[in-house]
């Protein structure tokens, strides 16, 4: 087909890279002589068009360092249920999003989420709208893609949050419990675990006993280690246990993850008489600048996302496959997580190491 004038979106959570990607479509389409239309709050720009505005080269100059989006975003937006402040509930307007569309003399949609902005699209999509998809999250727990952009800077920051907490930890022979995010899966407190030198990562993937925690904190003073770190997915779960909740999950929104830190800490002091303190990294790990290997994924993903729409190719996701970047349908990705094989290399590596995962 041929393209005129095209949409991108960011939606959901915001990730370090975002912005790098909406570069990298706004320049390759502007260079192919097609016009970019950024959509302000994810969907919100086709439930409102007014909340629209076209995208120039000029508008993208210079935020390829930058985090957080230039279009906003919303984990509240979805336009099948949307949230409606009066006691009737959600309401669908993915009729009027589609409509929109059209009024808008749009021809596809880029739209860069993690996996429920992308459910969202793929129904979309097939209603009638072209679109292709580009994974964003920091917990990388996409199915698909062996990598999501923002990812690696959240796991630079937890790295460098634990590298510091060592040395207080130390000083005062401490337990120190770091709190990172993850929702249901483990990856980032497995790789910042592993390279930050944690003592103990609890994971969603593996649940965990208390008592074997406390143990290895224990065995550890044995043989002259006065300090320990744990790094705590905010989805770890104690065996016959469930997850820590800061709020419950509606129709309208996701349930909020929070809270593991601070029981694993108040839960561990009883047991290994030391005295223990917990760190909520929480939004730290979204913000700040991309890494120059996230800069790079986004824009590979962005670039590749264009290059698609041209080839008329929709209802994909770009995705990492080492070495390249390739598409996948988006309906193999809905509804699924990408969570940390337990059996993996890099769960052999960490326990080769010495460190305790509770099992």
């Amino acid at each position: 087909m041929s393209l005129k004038r095209i949409g991108v979106l960011t939606g959901g959570g915001d990730a370090p890279g975002l912005n790098a990607v909406i570069r990298a479509v706004v320049k390759s389409a502007t260079n192919a002589g097609v016009e970019c239309l950024g959509l302000e709050d994810s969907f919100d720009g086709l439930i409102y068009p007014e909340r629209s505005r076209v995208l120039t080269p000029r508008d993208v100059t210079g935020i390829l360092r930058f985090g957080g989006t230039i279009l906003g975003t919303t984990n509240r937006g979805n336009p099948f249920a949307y949230p409606r402040s009066t006691e009737s509930g959600p309401v669908d307007y993915s009729a009027r999003c589609i409509e929109n569309f059209h009024k808008l003399g749009l021809d596809a949609l880029v739209v860069i989420g993690g996996d429920g902005t992308l459910a969202i699209a793929y129904e979309l999509q097939k209603r009638g709208v072209p679109m292709v998809g580009v994974p964003k999250t920091i917990d990388n727990d996409i199915v698909g893609t062996t990598m999501t952009f923002g990812f690696e800077t959240a796991v630079e920051c937890a790295t460098d949050a634990i590298d510091r907490l060592h040395s207080t930890a130390e000083a005062h022979h401490r337990v120190m419990v770091v709190e990172v995010m993850g929702r249901y899966a483990g990856w980032i407190a497995l790789h910042s675990g592993i390279a930050g030198g944690a003592d103990v990562v609890l994971i969603p993937e593996i649940p965990y006993s208390l008592e074997k925690v406390a143990e290895h904190i224990r065995a550890r003073e044995r043989w002259g280690a006065r300090f320990s770190i744990v790094v705590a997915a905010e989805g770890a779960t104690a065996i016959g246990g469930g997850r820590v909740l800061q709020s419950a999950g509606t129709v309208e929104k996701m349930e909020r993850l929070g809270g593991i830190g601070e029981q694993v800490a108040r839960q561990l002091e009883p047991l290994t008489g030391k005295e223990c303190r917990h760190v909520v990294l929480g939004h730290l790990q979204r913000g700040g600048s991309p890494t120059a290997y996230d800069r790079m994924l986004a824009t590979r993903f962005g670039t590749y996302a264009f290059e698609l729409m041209q080839q008329g190719t929709f209802g994909v996701m770009t995705a990492l496959h080492p070495p390249d970047v390739v598409p996948i349908p988006i309906e193999d990705i809905v509804s699924r997580t990408r969570t940390v094989p337990v059996e993996s290399d890099i769960v052999r590596s960490a326990r080769h190491v010495g460190i305790c995962f509770g099992d």
